[in-house]
C-alpha cells in the first residue's frame, strides 16, 4: 500500500490516516468474532449464541462496571434498549477484571492462529513496535474509551502488543469520530440513516444496532428535511458532502498520534501490515461489511 503523507507540518493528510486505520480496524475487530472469543467468553458465563454479550463486555470492560447509560453514550449508534439489554448484568456475570484477562487471552490465542510462524517475525515486531509508538503518543483528553484502554498494561508479546496498539487507536479515531457526528448535527440514528444512505453498507448491516423502523423512519425524516436525502432514500449532494465532511473532521481527529512516526515509518508501518490483516481478513471470520464503512472511499478534495 502506498501513503500520501503530505499535509501541512508533520501532521499526516486525513487519507492517510484513514488508510492505516482501514489496516489496522481488522487486527483489533478480531477479538469480537474469533472463536476463541467466543470460548473465553463462555468460560466467564456469558452467553455465546451470538456475538454481543461478549462484544459489549469485552469492549466496555476497560470502562470498569460502566452502567448501560455511560455505554449508550460512549458506543453512540446502539439502540439504549439494547444496551440495557447486554450491558444491565453484564458485571454480575464476571468483574471487569477477569473479562479483560479473557480479552487479553482470546486476542492472543486467536492471533497465533491467524497468524501463524509470522507471530514470531521481526517484520511483525517492527510494526508493533511503530504501532506502539503511534498509540502511546495518543493524547487522551475528552477521549473516554481511548483513555481506558491506554491505561492498560502493555502486554510482552508483539502481536498482543500491535492488538493494544490498534485498539487504543482506533478508540481514540471513534471518541473523535462522534464529536465529528456531533458537529455535524447527526444523532445516533441519523449517523446510521446517512451513512447508508451514501452507501457504505446497506440497510440490513445497520439492523445490527437495534433501532426500531419507526426510529429509523423518523431519522430519514429529520434527514430529508435537511436536503440531506432524496425522496428514495439516496443521500442528496448536500448529504454525501455532509458526511464527507464529518469523515474528513474525524480522520483529521485522528491524525496527532500518527505524528510520531516520520512520512517514512508511516508508509514501512503500512506494509508491514499488510501480510498479517491480508492472514486475518483471509480467514473470513470478520464480515466484509459493516457499519464502519471501512471500504468507503470519500472525496476529500472536494
Amino acid at each position: 500500500m502506498t501513503l500520501n503523507t503530505a499535509h501541512g507540518g508533520d501532521t499526516p493528510a486525513p487519507g492517510t490516516v484513514r488508510q492505516l486505520w482501514q489496516l489496522l480496524e481488522p487486527v483489533h475487530a478480531i477479538v469480537y468474532y474469533a472463536p476463541e472469543s467466543y470460548e473465553e467468553a463462555g468460560s466467564l458465563g456469558y452467553a455465546t449464541d451470538e456475538r454481543w454479550p461478549l462484544y459489549f463486555a469485552f469492549r466496555a470492560a476497560p470502562l470498569g462496571a460502566a452502567g448501560p447509560e455511560l455505554v449508550t453514550a460512549l458506543f453512540y449508534s446502539f439502540n439504549p434498549l439494547m444496551v440495557e439489554r447486554y450491558v444491565a448484568d453484564a458485571w454480575d456475570t464476571a468483574p471487569p477484571a477477569r473479562v479483560l484477562a479473557a480479552r487479553a487471552a482470546a486476542t492472543d490465542r486467536a492471533l497465533r492462529v491467524l497468524l501463524g510462524e509470522r507471530v514470531a517475525s521481526p517484520d511483525l515486531a517492527e510494526a508493533a513496535g511503530l504501532a506502539r509508538r503511534a498509540a502511546e503518543a495518543a493524547v487522551t483528553a475528552g477521549r473516554p474509551l481511548a483513555a481506558a484502554n491506554s491505561a492498560q498494561a502493555w502486554p510482552e508479546t508483539p502481536h498482543a502488543v500491535l492488538w493494544q496498539a490498534a485498539t487504543i487507536l482506533r478508540e481514540h479515531r471513534g471518541d473523535g469520530h462522534l464529536a465529528a457526528l456531533q458537529a455535524h448535527h447527526l444523532d445516533p440514528v441519523e449517523s446510521l440513516v446517512l451513512h447508508c444512505a451514501v452507501g457504505a453498507a446497506p440497510a440490513e448491516v445497520f439492523e445490527s444496532r437495534q433501532w426500531a423502523p419507526a426510529d429509523w423512519s423518523a431519522a430519514r425524516i429529520r434527514l430529508a428535511s435537511r436536503g440531506l436525502l432524496a425522496e428514495d432514500g439516496i443521500a442528496t449532494e448536500a448529504g454525501l458532502a455532509l458526511r464527507t465532511s464529518a469523515e474528513k473532521l474525524t480522520d483529521e481527529l485522528a491524525a496527532a498520534p500518527w505524528s510520531a512516526l516520520t512520512p517514512q515509518e508511516l508508509a514501512r508501518l503500512a506494509e508491514l501490515l499488510l501480510p498479517p490483516v491480508l492472514d486475518i481478513v483471509a480467514a473470513g471470520l470478520i464480515p466484509g461489511q459493516s457499519t464502519l464503512g471501512i471500504g468507503m472511499k470519500y472525496d476529500y478534495q472536494s
